[in-house]
């Protein structure tokens, strides 16, 4: 056979040949592994403007608290090399508004909606995901207890196993959502596996990681921090390994579905992400820079998919070799 009728061949198997994208987290069924990361895509309603939303695996919403919250005071945003900083402190509209004002355009949407929740306090959870539980519209709860931008709560749950375990084990109790936990790389490798097994063992169905790393920046010419609060987080292509690297290690020790981000800027990203050990991914930064990527991402992952003959996200994964299994 000549080179181009292998061509030719090759070709039409590929068109014929349909990888399988959809995942499963916990009962959340998405069609494909491409959300959109909390606090990065408001409640959709702007980004609906640009594609279908319907084309998305998940929607995860703006974090969302017991009572509206106006955030930090500004400056809370800062440009930073391949990143940004910020310290917006979760402003949001407070989860009575977001029922009765947001939601009925994300129930318009034919994609699953994830609600990001958040608390001062132990009670503020379980009363947050009480609220939401009886919304068969809602499919999943991610349970916030990694945000370094807020004084009280946040960041203050997932430092440590013991206080993660209470905090999944008490929302738990009260919610019949799938429950996923986002995790804080601003802990040691050591404390975020024991962390991650903790939320696992209280009933957390997945986990997704990482959230945006802390840091500062510096206004020189005014000679004071650039954020008002100082330190905030870090997020875009700047922590990209950081977010490969805690996947990875996770990966070793829970058997739940990760799902990967931080710094996913295009197709390639989201693979790599997928190849670590994530069985979805979700994009926060980079729609602020392209405001389509989240749509790209999704055409990509399925163009690359048939291309190289894989038919699922595990398949992808089973490729992954670490260096003691390559053959030098």
């Amino acid at each position: 056979m000549s080179s181009k009728k292998r061509k030719k061949v090759k070709s039409k198997f590929t068109k014929l040949f349909k990888p399988n994208l959809s995942v499963r987290i916990g009962r959340l069924l998405m069609k494909n592994p491409v959300m959109v990361a909390s606090g990065c895509f408001g409640y959709g309603e702007e980004m609906s403007k640009f594609y279908s939303l319907n084309h998305l695996g998940a929607i995860v919403v703006k974090g969302t608290t017991l009572e509206p919250r106006l955030g930090n005071q500004l400056p809370r945003m800062a440009e930073t090399p391949s990143g940004m900083l910020n310290s917006i402190g979760l402003q949001n509209v407070g989860v009575e508004k977001f029922l009765k004002e947001k939601l009925p355009f994300l129930k318009k949407q034919k994609v699953p909606i994830v609600v990001n929740i958040n608390g001062k306090t132990k009670e503020e959870y379980v009363l947050l995901a009480k609220k939401l539980d009886s919304c068969d519209d809602i499919k999943a709860l991610e349970i916030n207890i990694s945000c370094p931008n807020v004084k009280e709560g946040g960041i203050e749950f997932g430092s440590s196993a013991l206080s993660a375990f209470k905090i999944v084990q008490a929302i738990r109790k009260v919610t019949k959502h799938t429950l996923i936990t986002k995790l804080s790389p601003n802990v040691s490798s050591l404390q975020l596996k024991e962390i991650a097994q903790a939320c696992v063992e209280a009933g957390s169905e997945a986990l997704s990681a990482i959230n945006t790393v802390l840091g500062m920046a510096v206004d020189l010419k005014n000679y004071r921090p650039a954020l008002r609060s100082t330190t905030g987080g870090l997020s875009g292509p700047a922590i990209k390994p950081i977010g490969l690297r805690v996947i990875y290690e996770l990966h070793q020790v829970v058997s739940v579905p990760l799902i990967g981000m931080g710094g996913i800027l295009s197709v390639g990203d989201a693979l790599e992400y997928l190849l670590v050990g994530s069985a979805a991914v979700a994009i926060g930064t980079g729609n602020y820079i392209n405001p389509f990527l989240a749509f790209e991402v999704v055409n990509g992952i399925n163009e690359y998919f048939q291309t190289n003959q894989i038919e699922t996200g595990s398949d992808f994964s089973n490729r992954f070799k670490a260096w003691d299994d390559c053959k030098l």
